[in-house]
């Protein structure tokens, strides 16, 4: 393969990366930033450093269903350009209006509509099976923020110093933060790189300069969806911030240990949702809801029709 097409193959790798932080690192640290104990900054820099651990050390199955997975073909590195191209531009527009939307929703639209315009084959059967756990990971973890958040509550009660109480939800906070991160890490980076893994281009390397891209995003540019996550869906205190960030976190390395990429800003929103229950569901933004879901279905659509568009002009 010629240095110049490997050299743009990193650089759009590099760009879907950025994209990543810049859209997910919300649905990391949001809920901390929300609940006032984290500044943005850093907030961000905790996601950035753990999400470069958790690409180093939990993405490979990820990478591998995105790379070799939904295609079952080696494409021409000239269509992988441009399917990773149009996913980090869907996710780059999302990000301008506030949106929490799913990388790896734009990087599997685009993949399968490149597959379809090249006339390689597209296993149906993975595809299925990624789109059947988006279906179900906002309600797992919906589920799972419910029960953390009655769980802890109920072992918090029976401290009584108001001091060691704060100190205590302060620190699990930035745990289950930096678990989130990690999660995002592991899940998500593989929608950066993997795609390069369909072309035999795999190495710590590649691996590490992703997740300094998403590192990168979130520093630079994550702060408009980090505000939406924050406070636009439901109001958080500490306690929530715990609950949503642990639950996006288990369900995030749950699939990321079955090669699944996920839609990280799913599971944040059903943790929100199910925080939103036991707040009380008036105090959810149901104009948000439907603003993100909105997002959801429009991502992967647009990103596949973008890739197809794009290579039948070109080929």
């Amino acid at each position: 393969m010629p240095g110049l097409a490997v050299a743009l193959l990193l650089l759009a790798g590099s760009y879907l990366g950025w994209n990543i932080g810049a859209n997910d690192s919300a649905n990391c640290a949001g809920a901390a930033v929300g609940s006032r104990l984290l500044s943005y900054r850093r907030a961000m820099g905790l996601v950035a450093a753990f999400a470069i651990l958790g690409a180093l050390l939990g993405s490979a199955k990820v990478v591998e269903t995105v790379g070799k997975g939904i295609v079952a073909a080696e494409l021409p590195w000239q269509a992988l350009l441009v399917a990773m191209g149009s996913a980090g531009l869907c996710v780059t527009l999302a990000t301008v209006f506030r949106l929490p939307v799913s990388t790896s929703q734009a990087i599997v639209g685009a993949l399968i509509g490149i597959g379809l315009a090249a006339g390689a084959p597209v296993n149906l059967s993975v595809i299925s099976g990624i789109v059947g756990v988006w279906a179900i990971s906002p309600a797992l973890a919906l589920v799972l923020s419910f029960i953390l958040y009655h769980l802890v509550a109920l072992l918090l009660r029976s401290i009584r110093r108001s001091g060691v109480l704060s100190d205590l939800l302060n620190w699990l906070i930035l745990a289950s933060a930096a678990y989130a991160a990690f999660s995002l890490g592991a899940n998500n980076i593989g929608n950066a790189i993997g795609p390069l893994a369909n072309l035999g281009l795999r190495s710590g390397w590649i691996t590490l300069l992703g997740g300094l891209a998403l590192g990168s995003g979130a520093l630079t540019y994550g702060q408009r969806v980090t505000e939406t996550v924050a406070r636009g869906v439901v109001p958080l205190d500490p306690l929530s911030a715990f609950a949503t960030q642990t639950a996006i976190a288990l369900v995030g390395h749950g699939f990321a240990f079955a090669g699944i990429p996920i839609s990280i800003s799913q599971a944040v929103v059903g943790a929100l949702a199910g925080i939103g229950l036991v707040k009380g569901v008036r105090t959810v933004s149901y104009e948000m809801l439907v603003a993100i879901a909105i997002g959801w279905v429009g991502t992967p659509a647009v990103a596949g029709l973008l890739a197809y568009g794009l290579w039948k002009l070109i080929a």
